[in-house]
């Protein structure tokens, strides 16, 4: 039998027949809800001084972005790192800046507060009005490229490799990569097993690390799950990133005819 890795993006998935629509999104949901038991289990001790889980407060939007486009297999999965402070961290979705999750992906739904909120990094919801360049970059191209979300979704999604976003006493953003040792393994163990499980679930073909950190994270985590799965890899759209703000777009419409992606989003 042709396995994942070699199956030509666009063909037809081989294997036995996958859950539709709503029984997927709520499996999807479920093996979120499963993996934030696991998390609250965990903790972070300096420099982490504030953890804030968009998968708990901001559930609502986030429900809604996986009911409306998590009904089917998916060839391609874009996986970021973790919630930006004015993206997921507001919205619940995925490099989620708020315009174009209201405007563009049209996700409604009612977002509470986390349990320690930094007074400099306040949940605001889909009202947040600070914008989050690395999503509306993000966003922005697949919105430039497609008709509308639902053609991007008929054979994507985005998903985060960790649904905790991580703040210092001064409120300044920690990666994954900035936790102690000991606390950063346990973290990426939980979050390794919950990718695994959102690419079986999803019969995903290819994974595209957006940022060296998911790439690399995406590749030991679906090896050690033994998923033949192809990973790839494509520049994160950070402002922090010189080269992405020399015309990130151009260098992702680039590398995403290169992985022969561009066109499933436009065909």
């Amino acid at each position: 039998m042709m396995d994942q890795l070699d199956a030509p993006l666009g063909a037809t998935p081989v294997g036995p027949p996958f859950p539709q629509g709503d029984v997927l999104a709520t499996q999807f949901l479920q093996a979120e809800l499963e993996q934030n038991v696991r998390l609250r289990e965990l903790s972070f001790l300096d420099p982490v001084c504030y953890v804030y889980n968009p998968l708990e407060y901001a559930w609502e939007p986030h429900e809604d972005y996986v009911k409306r486009y998590c009904r089917s297999p998916k060839e391609v999965l874009f996986l970021g790192m973790n919630p930006g402070p004015f993206g997921m961290a507001q919205t619940g979705v995925p490099f989620g800046e708020v315009r174009h999750v209201r405007e563009w992906l049209q996700i409604r739904g009612q977002v509470s507060k986390p349990a320690q909120e930094h007074p400099k990094r306040p949940v605001l919801g889909l009202e947040c009005p600070q914008t989050e360049v690395s999503g509306a970059r993000f966003w922005g191209l697949f919105r430039s490229l497609c008709t509308g979300p639902e053609a991007f979704f008929r054979r994507c999604f985005v998903h985060n490799h960790c649904p905790l976003l991580f703040m210092s006493q001064s409120g300044k953003n920690l990666t994954p990569a900035d936790l102690p040792a000991a606390q950063r393994e346990r973290l990426l163990q939980v979050c390794d097993d919950g990718l695994a499980q959102a690419v079986r679930l999803l019969s995903v073909a290819m994974v595209i690390g957006v940022g060296r950190f998911a790439e690399q994270r995406a590749r030991k985590a679906l090896a050690s799950a033994g998923l033949q799965v192809r990973v790839e890899g494509l520049m994160h759209p950070s402002p922090r990133n010189p080269q992405a703000n020399r015309g990130w777009e151009a260098i992702a419409k680039a590398r995403l005819e290169e992985l022969r992606v561009l066109p499933l989003l436009t065909g």
